[in-house]
């Protein structure tokens, strides 16, 4: 998995954490924030990760 999509995977764990706390001490507005946050990490853990499959060649171990 390439460092970049590591960070951003470590960076969506965090925002959904925080938006579970913000949620349970009621502060509504800033959960959503955290949300929209840990999905946009997320689409780019995927964008990362599809990169570097697409970049690389192909090898009959992988297969």
């Amino acid at each position: 998995m390439p460092r970049l999509a590591v960070y951003a995977l470590v960076v969506c764990l965090l925002a959904v954490a925080a938006a579970v706390v913000s949620f349970v001490e009621g502060s509504v507005l800033i959960g959503v924030v955290w949300i929209l946050l840990a999905g946009l990490s997320s689409n780019m853990t995927w964008y990362y990760i599809r990169r570097s499959r697409t970049s690389r060649p192909d090898s009959p171990a992988t297969n």
